[in-house]
């Protein structure tokens, strides 16, 4: 019979065995003691009766008393089989020396009580991991489930057939903690059915059953808003909530009796919105850039302020009475469309040629209009804060595009030429002192300071306070000479407010200048009404 493992046959101890004719001496290494060992022991005929036992035992299901069966075998001059195989109770460390064998450089651990010769090795014990994560959201606690449904018996206690939209308000505010114009949004969420009333148990079962009650802000607004099924949102899922906000809010109310001019300040804000926190620039927003972005924070101040201005994020009426403004003055035939004729005016005629053609090109952002040539009015919004505010993250992956001419993510010093010579030749044109490509070049690197010289990658842009200005030398001709001879009055404004962004000091320069025009022309016009007229914007 082959014994694996005869290496080790001299750990063999004969007293553990205890087999007539052997004496306990050392064993010497070989490979027949092992087999003459076990021969003997399987010849005897206690050992015969024991196995025939175990066998039937096995196969009748009896359970297997071990201890008695071990007990009855002896071998020839009646001595028993040792204690290991007498008792079930743990056997003590063998006192020998373990050197010598790779079996005994593991550390021994104590064998559990002998049940079933068949017993398999005991499995370790599962740790228990508390659930962390929960496909529709975490179930509320028990104390914050019942504070929400004591709050929710209390408004509805004078409901008792449940709440029409325009009393939903108190929910939205009190229990759900939501600004007040998202109102409608959530009654039609709950109201799936469309019976124009929200009962206590419809509202108990999507807000608390439903697990909104444990989300962050930022997801209960994403719920509420986007379409079923849906992964994003649009920007139409934005527009009722711009509604409600143009219907209630104190700060707007002026507007209430322009319908045309309500829907344009809807469409800016959501345009504005899409601009910033859409960094996919998908149309589809997520989220995840939901929650990045400080849209929610914006709308928790509009119900604590009256002064829509003073929401200078994507909600100030200032800042849509700017952008539109310019609009209309580039739109010369008031179709709602521009071209690269119109497009080259604005600013004074400040930009050059070759980055027209870029923009028009659809490089950095495919043009939503559909007609052929022409920019519409989202994707004026998307140029006017691209070229207004240079420092921020959109508006440099923006221009990032159009002067990466060859579109493989680096801006070479060829590519910067490209545009700056443009730029050289106006300046000649205006009698302006001529500045050499290289020493721009070499003031665009120290401004930078890129990872690599020859080139500029967009993370190089990100790194750098100063990445605007190098778009404003190669294609800016007005904001350039405005930053080399640093416009003592720009700098004042940056002192006066360091939290306010390029485009908030933009807007508020202009909003200035563009009000002052408007009494000019009341002055000289008279008082006519400046609403009768279609199309015009908002003086």
């Amino acid at each position: 019979m082959d014994i694996d493992g005869v290496d080790d046959v001299h750990i063999l101890d004969p007293e553990l065995l205890q087999l007539p004719g052997l004496y306990p001496a050392p064993l010497k290494p070989s490979s027949h003691i092992a087999d003459e060992l076990f021969s003997q022991w399987l010849s005897l005929p206690e050992t015969a009766r024991l196995v025939k036992s175990l066998i039937d035992d096995a196969k009748s299901g009896t359970p297997t008393n071990l201890s008695k069966n071990y007990a009855t075998i002896n071998v020839s001059g009646g001595s028993a089989l040792p204690a290991v195989f007498l008792s079930s109770s743990t056997p003590p460390l063998s006192p020998r020396s373990s050197s010598g064998s790779p079996r005994f450089s593991r550390q021994r651990t104590s064998p559990p009580s002998l049940q079933s010769p068949l017993r398999s090795a005991k499995e370790p014990k599962r740790e228990l991991i508390p659930q962390f994560y929960y496909q529709d959201g975490r179930p509320p606690a028990k104390e914050l489930k019942e504070q929400c449904i004591s709050m929710v018996d209390q408004v509805f206690s004078n409901y008792i057939d449940g709440l029409h939209v325009d009393e939903f308000k108190s929910i939205t505010k009190e229990v759900c903690k939501l600004p007040s114009f998202l109102s409608p949004a959530l009654f039609r969420k709950i109201d799936h059915n469309c019976t124009d009333i929200v009962t206590r148990d419809a509202f108990i079962k999507y807000w608390i059953d439903g697990n909104m009650l444990t989300m962050d802000t930022a997801s209960q607004i994403y719920n509420i808003l986007r379409q079923q099924g849906c992964k994003y949102l649009r920007q139409a899922d934005f527009k009722p909530v711009l509604d409600e906000l143009l219907a209630t809010h104190p700060g707007l109310e002026f507007l209430r009796t322009t319908s045309e001019f309500q829907e344009r300040y809807a469409e800016t804000v959501i345009y504005r919105i899409f601009y910033y926190i859409n960094r996919s620039g998908t149309g589809c927003l997520t989220l995840r850039e939901l929650k990045r972005g400080n849209l929610i924070a914006a709308m928790q101040q509009l119900d604590e302020e009256d002064d829509i201005n003073k929401i200078i994020r994507y909600f100030s009426y200032e800042h849509f009475y700017v952008i539109y403004c310019k609009f209309w003055e580039l739109d010369g035939d008031h179709d709602c469309l521009i071209d690269k004729d119109n497009l080259i005016k604005y600013g004074n005629n400040a930009l050059t040629y070759r980055i027209v053609d870029r923009i028009f090109s659809q490089v950095p952002r495919k043009f939503m209009s559909k007609v052929e040539g022409k920019m519409s009015y989202e994707d004026f919004v998307y140029f006017i804060l691209a070229e207004e505010d240079k420092s921020s993250e959109p508006s440099l992956e923006y221009w990032f595009k159009c002067v990466d001419l060859d579109e493989n993510g680096v801006i070479t010093p060829n590519e910067m030429q490209f545009f700056f010579e443009e730029q050289l030749h106006r300046m000649e044109c205006i009698t302006q002192e001529a500045v050499l490509f290289s020493d721009i070049l070499c003031q665009i690197i120290d401004m930078i300071g890129p990872e690599k010289e020859n080139c500029i990658t967009f993370q190089d842009l990100k790194g750098s306070k100063l990445s605007g200005n190098v778009f404003n030398i190669l294609f800016n001709l007005n904001k350039f000479m405005a930053f080399e001879t640093r416009d003592p009055f720009l700098i004042r404004q940056e002192r006066e407010d360091p939290n306010l962004t390029e485009w908030d000091r933009f807007a508020q320069r202009e909003y200035v200048r563009l009000s002052m025009e408007e009494d000019v022309d009341e002055v000289s016009n008279g008082s006519a009404d400046v609403w009768d007229e279609p199309l015009e914007p908002p003086f």
